[in-house]
């Protein structure tokens, strides 16, 4: 067995959240289909997900239930905490059939251990949960009564325990390592692949003591009017002399997440972009400063929002998210933004990912930070120097 990432104990108490919040809701059975979710509660970690997985989570005091694909029911008995028969693999011959669907074996076991009529909560915003599945499952189980369970988990994942900011801190490491090394190899003529390459090795390869993980979303690198669009794919494009280059990496342990964004200059810095780096930083000064327990998020955003709008800038966008436990194609916890609106009250053992990115008319710069909201204030996890990194 791969040594589980928490001791069982943690998992229990996870358990114990979770139902508490269960029975408030009068939620009988949670069904998880968020794959994040689903590693959170049973240390399952597999790339098996592109077929239909669930875990089950009933409100009696009894160990959850992973349900997932035969062959894969391997990698649980490697990777989860629970007993063996708490390890469920459906038919191969229901895998990608036009005349019938993994939900439908599932509803029927469902149905088979006496759950099929209870008041069963469910993760409908899951990136994995298609349409047809939610339809086959509803379709197999005529009985349940159904609640909207999203974020339920999400919720209570977004205050870590020291375990958790343990590896938090290892994969701030690992982030750093990425963004040192992309510093390092970019530079006038390189292509932008060869770059993502030595990036990734640091990613993965960067600390001697302990590995990294695959990313939950891939690295970015922006350079020169691409920098102006946050998310577009690498390719064989050469860096250019005097180019600004946007950079938003990450580092993953024991999958999770911490992210760190950096702007780097080839050549001689523009004005323009020294002006809005001057200010970006300065506003992550302010966000630091405000960060604290007791605090709203949209306070935070709001302190950032009044620096820049003394320099004459504007972001319409979000200035950070709630991040930790992380599979692809996202490595935020979809519950805390720092935006206007977002009454949130920060906690101790809260974690976000402030990324202040700037995307202008044919560039743009970024600089994040994952903080970890403390008793007292907050910790940047990742420790890198701010400014931007002229490279001659």
């Amino acid at each position: 067995m791969i040594e589980l990432p928490f001791a069982r104990a943690e998992y229990q108490q996870r358990l114990g959240k979770i139902r508490a919040v269960m029975a408030r809701r009068g939620i009988e059975l949670l069904i998880v289909n968020d794959v994040a979710n689903q590693h959170y509660i049973t240390g399952y970690d597999g790339w098996s997900f592109y077929t239909p997985q669930v875990v089950l989570v009933p409100i009696e005091e009894v160990e959850p239930v992973w349900i997932g694909r035969a062959m894969d029911a391997a990698g649980g008995l490697l990777t989860a905490w629970m007993k063996p028969e708490n390890v469920v693999g459906f038919p191969e011959d229901h895998v990608q059939r036009a005349d019938r669907h993994p939900m439908d074996w599932i509803a029927a076991w469902i149905v088979a251990k006496g759950w099929g009529n209870r008041h069963i909560g469910i993760e409908l915003e899951a990136y994995y949960f298609s349409p047809k599945a939610h339809a086959r499952l509803v379709a197999g189980l005529p009985n349940a009564k159904w609640h909207d369970a999203d974020l339920l988990v999400n919720w209570i994942r977004a205050v870590k325990s020291s375990p958790e900011i343990a590896y938090l801190r290892k994969a701030s490491r690992l982030a750093q390592a990425a963004v040192a090394r992309a510093y390092e190899v970019i530079a006038p003529g390189v292509r932008e692949c060869d770059a993502i390459a030595a990036i990734q090795a640091a990613q993965i390869a960067g600390s001697p003591d302990f590995a990294g993980d695959i990313t939950a979303l891939p690295p970015t690198i922006l350079g020169g009017e691409n920098a102006s669009a946050p998310h577009i794919m690498w390719s064989d494009r050469r860096f250019g002399k005097d180019e600004t280059i946007a950079l938003e990496l990450a580092g993953v342990c024991r999958r999770y997440a911490a992210g760190l964004a950096r702007t780097m200059q080839l050549g001689k810095t523009p004005a323009r972009v020294a002006d809005t780096a001057k200010a970006v930083i300065e506003g992550m000064d302010a966000v630091l400063d405000t960060v604290c327990p007791g605090t709203t998020a949209e306070a935070v955003e709001a302190a950032w929002r009044k620096v820049i709008e003394r320099h004459g800038l504007k972001k319409e966008s979000r200035i950070g998210y709630s991040i930790g436990v992380a599979y692809p194609p996202d490595w935020g916890e979809h519950t805390i933004s720092l935006r206007p609106g977002d009454k949130t009250v920060l906690q101790p053992g809260n974690v976000v990912h402030s990324i202040l990115g700037m995307w202008m008319d044919g560039w743009g710069i970024e600089i994040s930070e994952t903080i970890l909201v403390t008793e007292t204030g907050n910790e940047t996890l990742t420790k890198f120097p701010r400014d931007i990194h002229v490279k001659s």
